[in-house]
């Protein structure tokens, strides 16, 4: 038995009503009428699905306007290409950019090998499941790098800082 807050007496009603041919509006109107209830066009439609109550009225066979179209009539139109405002640009293939490197060869610290003033600059994990390591060697004054790796960071149009600092 299915557990629901439409009393059996109400259900029955919505059989007739549907059976009778009315909307499940009309149908809900109706039941309100004559038990004092408050369902919607909604709790009248989901009872009526869950009782297994076929739709009560043939879809609608108004005639449509004079131009008027009927999409789900009509076969799928063929995509069609959209002129852009401007012109895509044509991209011309590039060499690939030599990195810069240092002249160090770093010690492949792990992050936990890693102490206070040991270089940040981190090696490998460009592969899948590569481990990363780091250049452990000592730290440039106020840097988070060696000197090297600090020059390599930095943007090299910018002049290196004063000495005396």
């Amino acid at each position: 038995m299915e557990l629901s807050n439409w009393a059996p007496e109400h259900s029955d009603a919505l059989r007739e009503l549907v059976a009778k041919g009315l909307s499940y509006a009309e149908a809900a109107y109706a039941i309100n009428a004559r038990f004092n209830t408050a369902y919607t066009r909604n709790a009248a439609l989901g009872r009526a699905r869950r009782l297994g109550l076929a739709d009560p009225q043939p879809r609608s066979t108004v005639a449509k306007p004079a131009g008027v179209l009927d999409i789900a009539a009509h076969p799928a139109v063929e995509a069609r290409t959209l002129a852009l405002p401007w012109p895509v640009p044509v991209f011309k293939p590039t060499k690939p950019v030599k990195l810069r490197c240092v002249e160090i060869e770093p010690r492949h610290l792990s992050l936990v090998e890693l102490q206070q003033g040991d270089c940040h600059y981190p090696y490998g994990g460009d592969e899948e499941g590569e481990a990363i390591t780091f250049c452990g060697h000592p730290c440039r004054a106020g840097s988070s790098y060696c000197a090297p790796h600090f020059h390599l960071c930095r943007d090299p149009i910018v002049p290196p800082e004063p000495t005396w600092l």
